[in-house]
């Protein structure tokens, strides 16, 4: 059973395997969603942790900044639920309450929503098939959240998005050549030995 939220919204929202037209995996867009090329090329370490929805580790939120984790989930939903990337969707929800989704090929979307809070997965898997009540499952309310946005990733913004697409539909070694590539990358940056922008292009020699 899939840890991620992600992938475990998927996995709660899929009955019906042979029916799926495409997955819908969400990204709040980190803290740079709404920053310009320039912004982001300057930005600092500290800013870059500064993630406005999820409380992670560094290695992990620097990835959100840039989009590298999206698409890692993308190269992994493919590999656990057997979808092609060309019916791989990411798709910007800055309030990170639709955890992903999967469209039928009746046109009907079934979504998982919640809270952001990664107890909710992580006791997903681990009670499987039961649904308890954990530590932290407050009830939801569709009126506090009152709306719910989305929009198109930015490719050019975020070239690592891009690149993860890329290495996912190659196959082969270039899904690990990219995650290598890009934790040493992301070290790099946290020791302040490189610019965030740099993450991209070092990924990218390294795929060439």
């Amino acid at each position: 059973i899939p840890v991620d939220s992600e992938h475990s919204a998927i996995h709660q929202c899929i009955k019906n395997p042979e029916y799926i037209r495409k997955l819908i995996i969400t990204a709040s867009g980190g803290p740079f969603r709404t920053k310009s090329i320039e912004e982001i090329q300057n930005a600092t370490v500290q800013e870059t942790l500064a993630h406005p929805r999820w409380d992670m580790g560094s290695k992990i939120t620097v990835d959100s900044a840039t989009l590298m984790n999206k698409g890692l989930e993308v190269i992994e939903a493919h590999q656990l639920f057997g979808v092609d990337y060309d019916n791989i969707d990411v798709v910007i929800h800055p309030q990170s309450i639709v955890h992903s989704a999967v469209e039928y090929k009746d046109g009907s979307v079934v979504a998982q929503i919640g809270l952001p809070s990664m107890h909710i997965p992580i006791q997903y898997a681990l009670t499987y098939p039961e649904r308890c009540e954990g530590i932290k499952t407050d009830s939801f309310s569709f009126s506090d959240i009152a709306r719910l946005d989305f929009e198109e990733p930015n490719f050019e913004k975020f070239p690592c998005l891009k690149l993860a697409f890329e290495a996912g539909k190659k196959g082969g070694t270039y899904p690990a050549v990219l995650n290598a590539a890009n934790e040493e990358a992301v070290y790099a940056f946290l020791a302040e030995k490189i610019k965030l922008s740099d993450i991209a292009r070092i990924v990218e020699k390294a795929l060439e």
